[in-house]
This record gives structure tokens, sequence and C-alpha cells, in this order.
């Protein structure tokens, strides 16, 4: 009897874009059957070995600042039934904390970040690729009120870093991805019409187990 292999779908977008209420309103319709969450953001780079001033220099928005390896070790372990130890970032030490969570293989893999279409071996663990795409002046304004109201920010902090590091970064390296998108999605998670047909086609994959063999012309 074949082994069933999980469903992998990549979610990205720039910051703003609405990709983690893209992804929670599909977790949300699968949260009680088989279905996790891999954020890119727990899988910043390890920074203990710089002090702390070096460490508020990260740009995160940039690839290098993710240890995408690590990220690829984990899903291919996912991929083969095993669980993961899953780390977590403190943005308070701009580090990894010593905590690990662990994660269970499910037959629904979501991986969700700015930049999670970038890297081509990550894509080809994927089999549904999502690019959530929002106007630059939505997401700039969504960025704002996250940041002041759940962040404590000032306006012309988050302003400031918006126009020397995060609009850069998404012009560069975040919005060329969207050419590697199976699914476009325009406006986020306002757009329903767009997360049904996403829900339909992944119960539809779930039921007739369509691409849930493990496949030996899989690239990895």
């Amino acid at each position: 009897m074949k082994n069933t292999k999980p469903l992998v779908i990549g979610i990205a977008g720039g910051s703003g874009s609405g990709k983690t209420s893209v992804t929670n309103s599909i977790y949300n319709v699968f949260k009680d059957h088989s279905v996790v969450v891999i954020g890119q953001d727990y899988y910043y780079k390890d920074q203990s070995h710089l002090d702390f001033e070096e460490r508020l220099q990260t740009n995160y928005d940039h690839p290098l600042a993710f240890d995408t390896d690590l990220l690829i070790t984990h899903l291919k372990m996912l991929l083969n039934r095993q669980t993961i130890e899953k780390p977590i970032y403190d943005y308070t030490i701009h580090t990894r904390s010593d905590e690990t969570v662990m994660i269970e293989p499910m037959d629904v893999i979501i991986v969700e970040g700015i930049l999670v279409l970038e890297d081509v071996e990550l894509r080809n663990l994927m089999d549904i690729k999502l690019y959530v795409d929002t106007d630059a002046d939505l997401r700039i304004i969504r960025r704002i009120t996250r940041d002041i109201n759940e962040r404590g920010r000032s306006i012309d902090s988050v302003v400031d870093q918006y126009l020397s590091v995060v609009r850069p970064m998404h012009n560069q390296f975040i919005e060329p991805t969207k050419k590697y998108a199976d699914i476009i999605v325009p406006e986020g998670g306002h757009n329903k019409v767009a997360i049904d047909l996403m829900v339909t086609k992944i119960k539809t994959i779930l039921e007739n187990g369509t691409n849930l063999y493990y496949d030996n012309d899989r690239k990895s």
C-alpha cells in the first residue's frame, strides 16, 4: 500500500498584503483535520554570536536573514512523516529563543512568509504556490496600523523603516517571486472568492488523494 504524502501549500506576499489572513482562512476550514502552518518568520537566523547593537541592524526583509536551509530540512522531514522541533524567534533580543515547538507531521502543510517563493529548492517542495498581491498603499496603511497598535511604535519610525528597507526589499526580492505562483490572490483575506476556490481545490485533493502519494520524480 502506498504511503500518503502531505500536501504542501506555499503562501507568499509583501508585508501587510494579507497573506496571514489568507493562511488563517484556509487553516480555519481544515483546523479540525490534519493541517499545520509553518511561518517563515520562525526561521530567522540565529544571531546569538552578535552583540545586541549588531542585531538591531538586521534587515528582516532580505533573503539572507532567513535560515532557509533549516526550513527546507524541516519541510522534508514533515514530508517523510517525521516530527520536527520548530525554532522560536525572540524579537525582544533579536535572535532565537532557547525553546522550540514540537510539530507533528500533518496531511496539509501551509508554509507562509514574505519570501517562501524566493528559493528554488523550497519552491520545488510545494504542490500549490500562492502569491497575495495587494497595492502598496494598502500594505503601508496596514503596516502602520499594526506596528503602532501592536508594537508601540511611532508613525515616523514605521514610515522611515518602510521607505528605507521594506519598500526597496519588496521591489527587489518579494515582488519578483510573483512569477512563480500558481495562483495570485488580489487583496488578501478580503478576497473571499479566491479563498473559497482554494479551499475547494484542497478539499478535492484530500478527498480524491490526488498528489498525495510519494512521487519519485518530485524535486527535492
